[in-house]
């Protein structure tokens, strides 16, 4: 057999073999780095051969290993760099034990005495031009993404193989593949993580990225087109990232799991509690992200996550949830057809989770009966990644498998391509058990080399090979992240203080948010170009401001009340800014509470008891509870803030100030603080039962503190009915003639005429439109109290002056599930209302009989 697929239309340059002088060792802190190029993870590869060859083909006059297995490049050797003692790099290296591979964070340097004068971008991309690569038809652009795909795993040992089905993967150097790794992050702009580095100093090209607001506030606005533009200006600088070395090609988002339980943590990374909403999020972010629905290439590889009904952290990697069929039809499966069916994300990462008994990773029912087989993820390209230890947890603490060996063959063979983690290292041992088969591991590499073809890693493509430090942290993105803050900040409550003048002199600022730097980002963020807190702000555009901390976000000292107090004493007005942040919510712990955390209210309720204008400004993600500020008539106003990014200061002053006069909406419901008593976290069911007053505000039969949906604005608007046109009222021929994805098709297109009638602020304003559906006898028992249906935003509406806001229904948000996950359209009466109070109905009725429109796979 011969060891390469020959190309014959090629024309290939030699292996290229770098030349070296040896420099010395040298201490290498974590910032700066003695060489500041891109650094790779090669693993078992690792010499300082491997590493100029790498280094020098790339260019880079120098080349050093450290940490065993770690390789880095550079134009020079920084000034700040100290040479050590040789006896201080002592680690031998993987490929060649004979050398020394530097140490913990001491690095071996070498001069590469004839870099490439013709390189590719970075040693990360592979060189089509050289051999070995060359030769080999994954480099044949005119073959299909399979057939280049299956080009390079066709030649590689089971040793090859098996290291590059983790995240770390070690490519091959006998066939000059590189090492890739898959671990990137970009929740809310390019973000800290393994595949992710971030030079420096800050400013230093490549030191910083253009940090958003958190998707909880993000979706907030209601606005597709701007998480679409969000999502274009993130992949942009990934992209960027990438081409240069500092960054893989595929991003391990979005998180779009539902937020069904106010206590989880990590809640302010979705869109929020509604499947609905969540689809339309998830539809605009992997546009955005991956360049287009199926582009030629992708401009970065999207993964949505976690695959499935993933929202708990306390005890997650060992958690078996047992929902419904039901509610995973209806409630936690839908925005993962979206994803796939719709959007064509190129990855999806299954979960820590076992659901019905079958750790998520290793559920072959979920992995191949609902995701390929139903959602259609069949592409070449298409892989499932695991969370990180995912396919370890299968062993422990799941004990679903014996051991960890058998582990590894349960996820590979249930459809896991690719593990986070070090457990498919074991995968030589499950082959010679017979656990599973070399076949088996080559389908899952095609699929891998698959995405790295759709996504340009071998072709560098021209439309984003040009990209650069100069396309990261763009005029355009600073603006793009303070239109992204301000269209998501909720107003909650106003008696007419705010907006307060831009002018004000004589301003009491309180609180632990007042000075927030890191904090505005949230987790999952990277080092912004800027972090904007509000403090500077505020004393760089009011006179007289006056700051006192007060408190800590959940402390229960006091020792700060009374400075708090003589600010506020002697201020006109009084800004409090506080909430929770990610020291209270975060990955790997759920909240145990969902008031206001420490002792905040009773310094908001001794700041309101001065009798001044008191303006409360509440961040974090979850929502708290805000009763006690409601009912209190000295608390004037409060505005929800979620966590705004690097812009949050400015953005945060001028939805204050009504420069961006607010018009968000809560995408998730305020519950009274007691919800926490009648519902278990680990309880998946929805719909109320006994003593459980359900979940959502589709099932919840309480009196929430502020419902889903809930927001103000600092004008007035008149919203009426302009014209509506349906699909018809027949059932059977409505889902007959809605073509193959009969869930998207259009139901029903409702036209509102929303007028600015004005008021104390009378300012232009921008107007968030919700579409409700109820119905109290189409389908069985129990009914929910209403679902989303639509929604849309006009923008700047002038006072006097009507916009038409077009709210589309698809007929999928007519359908419900019933108890074998099956969705259907149901005859009878139904009501569209507009908004939380609504000003706007249209009633319509169907009829005839119950047509099924989407089938859950059984399992077996």
């Amino acid at each position: 057999m011969a060891l390469f697929h020959l190309a014959q239309s090629r024309t290939c340059l030699p292996a290229y073999q770098a030349t070296t002088t040896y420099v010395g060792c040298y201490h290498d802190p974590n910032s700066p780095r003695d060489l500041a190029g891109p650094f790779l993870t090669v693993n078992n590869l690792n010499s300082p051969q491997y590493c100029a060859n790498l280094c020098g083909a790339a260019g880079y006059q120098y080349a050093g290993v450290e940490f065993t297995i770690q390789c880095f490049c550079g134009h020079r050797i920084e000034s700040t760099s100290v040479k050590a003692d040789e006896s201080q790099c002592t680690s031998p290296c993987p490929a060649d034990p004979s050398k020394i591979c530097g140490g913990g964070n001491m690095i071996n340097i070498y001069q590469v005495t004839n870099p490439s004068s013709n390189p590719p971008l970075t040693p990360s991309f592979p060189d089509c031009t050289r051999d070995p690569l060359c030769s080999n038809d994954v480099c044949d652009t005119t073959k299909s993404i399979a057939q280049r795909a299956a080009a390079i795993v066709q030649p590689m040992t089971l040793n090859e193989k098996v290291s590059n089905v983790g995240s770390s993967a070690s490519g091959s150097g006998r066939l000059g593949l590189p090492a890739y790794q898959w671990q990137n992050e970009a929740l809310h702009g390019v973000a800290g993580s393994t595949g992710v580095q971030f030079q420096s100093p800050l400013g230093a090209n490549f030191s910083a990225a253009t940090s958003f607001p958190m998707p909880i506030l993000l979706s907030a606005a209601f606005d597709d087109a701007l998480v679409q533009s969000v999502a274009t200006a993130i992949s942009t600088e990934a992209r960027a990232f990438a081409n240069y070395g500092f960054a893989g090609l595929d991003f391990w988002t979005p998180n779009i799991n539902p937020f069904r339980d106010p206590r989880w943590g990590r809640g302010m990374e979705t869109p929020g509690e509604d499947a609905f909403r969540i689809s339309g999020y998830v539809l605009a972010l992997v546009n955005g992200l991956q360049g287009g629905i199926d582009p030629d290439y992708f401009r970065t590889i999207s993964t949505c996550k976690h695959f499935a009904a993933y929202d708990i952290e306390n005890g997650r990697t060992g958690n078996n949830l047992t929902p419904t069929q039901q509610d995973m039809a209806d409630y936690y499966l839908p925005m993962f057809e979206t994803c796939v069916r719709d959007a064509k994300v190129g990855s999806i990462m299954c979960a820590y989770n076992a659901v019905d008994g079958v750790p998520a990773c290793a559920d072959s029912y979920l992995l191949q009966s609902v995701l390929r087989d139903g959602y259609n993820f069949t592409e070449d390209f298409n892989y499932v990644v695991s969370d990180c230890d995912a396919v370890e947890n299968v062993f422990d603490p799941h004990h679903y498998a014996a051991n960890l060996t058998q582990a590894a063959a349960m996820s590979l063979n249930a459809g896991t391509d690719l593990d986070c983690g070090s457990s498919y290292n074991v995968l030589n041992a499950s082959v010679q058990a017979g656990m599973t088969t070399e076949a088996t591991l080559d389908k899952s590499l095609i699929r891998l080399y698959s995405a790295l073809v759709k996504v340009g890693w071998f072709d560098q493509p021209a439309e984003y090979s040009s990209l650069g430090w100069g396309n990261v942290n763009t005029t355009q993105t600073r603006t793009l992240a303070h239109d992204a803050a301000t269209g998501g900040m909720t107003l909650l409550k106003n008696d007419g203080t705010l907006p307060l003048s831009p002018t004000l002199q004589n301003v009491a600022v309180i609180g632990p948010w007042v000075n927030a730097t890191t904090q505005l980002q949230g987790n999952y963020a990277g080092t912004a170009p800027v972090l904007v807190n509000p403090l500077t702000v505020f004393q760089s555009r009011w006179r007289n401001v006056k700051y006192a901390q007060g408190t800590a976000i959940n402390s229960q000292d006091t020792s700060g009340f009374n400075a708090a107090l003589s600010a506020a004493s002697s201020s006109d007005v009084i800004v409090y800014l506080g909430g929770i942040d990610i020291s209270v919510e975060n990955e790997g712990f759920d909240r145990s509470a969902i008031t206001w955390p420490g002792n905040q209210l009773d310094l908001i309720s001794q700041l309101a008891n001065l009798g001044k204008p008191l303006v409360i400004v509440q961040f974090g993600g979850g929502q708290i509870d805000d009763s006690a500020l409601l009912s209190n008539s000295k608390v004037n106003s409060i505005l929800w803030a979620g966590y705004p990014g690097q812009e949050g200061g400015n953005a945060l002053f001028d939805v204050l100030t009504g420069a961006s006069p607010p018009a968000g909406r809560l995408p998730i419901t305020q519950y009274p603080a007691n919800y926490i008593n009648n519902n278990n976290i680990q309880d998946m069911n929805l719909r109320p039962s006994g003593s459980i007053p359900g979940r959502t505000y589709a099932w919840y039969t309480g009196t929430p503190v502020l419902p889903f949906g809930y927001g103000l604005h600092y004008t007035n608007f008149s919203v009426s009915l302009g014209s509506t046109k349906t699909a018809g009222t027949d059932v059977a021929t409505i889902v007959n003639n809605a073509g193959s994805n009969k869930d998207r098709a259009t139901f029903a297109t409702i036209v509102v005429n929303v007028k600015n009638t004005g008021g104390k602020a009378n300012l232009a304003s921008d107007y968030v439109g919700l579409l409700f559906l109820k119905s109290t006898n189409a389908g069985p028992a129990p009914h929910p109290n209403k679902q989303l249906a639509a929604y849309g935003r006009v923008k700047k509406v002038g006072v006097g002056a009507t916009s038409q806001l077009t709210l589309t229904v698809p007929l999928g948000a007519l359908a419900r599930a019933d108890t074998n996950g099956d969705r259907w359209v149901y005859p009878g009466a139904y009501t569209l209302t507009l908004d939380v109070n609504g000003p706007v109905t249209f009633n319509f009725t169907l009829t005839g009989s119950a047509t099924k429109i989407g089938t859950l796979p059984r399992r077996s």
